[in-house]
């Protein structure tokens, strides 16, 4: 599997975190996994010199979380400068609702069931191979 810079996980609950990241590190598949638990301090990492110096190849996006979901998320990103929004967001969460993956497609967003696995991330880097 290729190998992007930067890889960004933005989910509320630690366990999936920390699930995710360990499929992420264990394909060797991004120089570094940035975490965060919640959509504000996603895009206040995005909008700083830290996303400008280390910006995210691929953001892996809850939607039900806390305060700012996945599509309140999805609606301020898509504000953000260009340069500050050139990742590509793949909706990973539980939801099989055909309705919230024609939502993600019409957000410019891709989709599929967690939990995040190997063939999962291998399928979403061969999509975008530019990324």
């Amino acid at each position: 599997m290729r190998k992007v810079k930067c890889i960004m996980l933005v989910d509320d609950n630690r366990d999936d975190n920390f699930f995710h990241e360990r499929v992420i590190r264990k394909c060797n598949a991004a120089e570094v996994v940035v975490v965060k638990q919640t959509g504000k301090s996603a895009l206040e990492y995005l909008r700083s010199k830290g996303g400008a110096n280390l910006h995210p190849n691929l953001i892996f996006l809850d939607v039900n979380m806390p305060a700012m979901n996945g599509w309140d998320f999805l609606k301020e990103y898509a504000r953000l400068e260009a340069f500050q929004r050139s990742a590509i967001v793949v909706i990973l969460t539980t939801s099989e609702n055909p309705d919230d993956r024609a939502k993600a497609i019409g957000m410019n967003a891709d989709f599929i069931t967690k939990p995040l696995t190997l063939e999962a991330l291998e399928e979403i880097m061969g999509r975008y191979p530019d990324t």
